[in-house]
């Protein structure tokens, strides 16, 4: 808590009002912590960022690690923010916040990657699992914002459909900085949020170039619908099929539901009917498991994996658990964390750098084995 002794009745208190009174204080202290403003203040720590945002781009404060201090005043004193010139070495007491949509399948690759950079720049990391839900994701990051008083964001949030694009004006409104993981979104009137992801696509027309480089002419996808990641992979698929030549109408393009489905079975048997029909010959399957199941069931209809249908996954979990092993497509996991984490440090330790967004794109790797 900020020691002035007035603190009461501070609920009532307008914009303006309130702006005016985190000037009065960094002006009496010298230097402010975020959290005993908001204590103070009686407001939500992302109430107090914003305000220290918009009194530093007018110049009456100058924003700090962790707090604000006043324009001509240096910080003082133990239990204050320490002002570090730019060319300095702040690589301690950061903490990120990390909200994933799943802790068990993909994210714990990029989740090693965050964790192995975090320990080399000495930051502190609290992760959180969701759902790859809107409202469930904002919960997360706001307990994180208001109650661990993070300072910064690495979160693969929903970024479609109406919760989507209210959860990303939120993050922006936080006014702390965000790196977005494997998830991209650009605003028309605010430009791109910084992010770091995987070349999906480009993964995708590598696996159809290996195919096609192995005699196959019709090349079939089967995709997850409801992943934010087959966009992208199906993408990569046409535009590779076309730049080839490939035939693309009338050849098998599923997106359905995963294993988990109660029509999986008959979804999964409609394919590969479809691939005899049209005489399919290979199939680049998202993700993991259900290439597997794909797989499992050409044995028991006696399709040949891969002398009839060649299979190529997507992902890289668990594609060499499979028999025959999958030749997959493996997403730099663990790039991405490291990349994402060195991305948000540099924007934490320059907070008031004049610099661009960065949109950092890196490339996935085709693992081959016998599925092809």
């Amino acid at each position: 808590m900020i020691e002035d002794g007035v603190s009461s009745g501070v609920q009532a208190l307008l914009p303006t009002e309130r702006q005016a009174r985190v000037v009065e204080l960094v002006r009496e202290h010298g230097t402010v912590r975020i959290n005993d403003l908001a204590d103070d203040l009686a407001v939500s720590t992302i109430t107090v960022r914003r305000d220290i945002a918009q009194l530093a781009a007018k110049g009456l404060v100058k924003r700090v690690y962790g707090g604000a201090t006043a324009v001509d005043h240096p910080p003082v004193g133990e239990r204050e923010p320490v002002v570090v010139p730019a060319t300095a070495d702040v690589r301690r007491g950061f903490t990120v916040g990390m909200v994933v949509p799943s802790l068990n399948y993909y994210w714990p690759g990029v989740i090693r990657g965050v964790r192995e950079a975090a320990d080399e720049a000495g930051v502190r990391i609290v992760l959180r699992g969701a759902t790859y839900e809107a409202v469930d994701e904002r919960k997360q990051l706001a307990t994180l914002i208001d109650s661990v008083g993070v300072d910064g964001l690495l979160v693969a949030p929903t970024t479609t459909g109406t919760g989507g694009e209210e959860l990303v004006r939120w993050l922006r409104s936080t006014n702390l900085p965000v790196v977005l993981v494997e998830r991209a979104a650009t605003d028309p009137y605010r430009g791109a949020m910084e992010s770091v992801v995987s070349d999906h696509a480009l993964g995708a027309g590598l696996a159809v170039r290996h195919l096609a480089e192995r005699g196959h002419r019709r090349i079939g996808i089967r995709a997850n619908a409801d992943s934010p990641t087959s966009r992208h992979v199906h993408r990569g698929w046409l535009a590779a099929c076309t730049d080839l030549g490939l035939p693309v109408e009338g050849t098998p393009d599923v997106r359905a539901a995963d294993r988990r489905d109660p029509g999986w079975a008959a979804t999964l048997d409609g394919l590969l009917d479809d691939c005899l029909r049209t005489g399919t010959t290979a199939l680049l399957v998202h993700s993991d498991p259900e290439a597997i199941s794909l797989v499992e069931r050409c044995r028991e209809r006696g399709i040949k994996v891969p002398g009839d249908l060649a299979v190529v996954s997507y992902d890289d979990e668990v594609a060499e658990l499979c028999d025959p092993p999958l030749t997959a497509v493996r997403p730099p996991k663990a790039a991405v964390g490291i990349a994402a984490l060195n991305l948000l440090v540099s924007r934490l330790r320059h907070p008031d750098a004049d610099r661009p967004v960065h949109r950092i794109v890196v490339e996935p790797q085709l693992i081959v084995r016998s599925s092809s």
